[in-house]
């Protein structure tokens, strides 16, 4: 059984897997909505309105 996430406890309620709890689930689900988790991006990559140079 893995551990949850956020808190590091095991999960106890199915429907909230892979987190122990509503609460749990919420925390993560707040860390993405404020930026809490982004992908790193490398200076000389090209944005989404630079047209890719092939």
């Amino acid at each position: 059984m893995a551990i949850c996430p956020i808190c590091e406890r095991k999960p106890g309620v199915e429907a909230y897997r892979p987190f122990c709890s509503k609460r749990c689930a919420d925390v993560d689900l707040n860390r993405w909505f404020t930026g809490g988790y982004a992908i790193p991006v490398r200076a000389d990559e090209p944005t989404d309105d630079e047209p890719i140079e092939e």
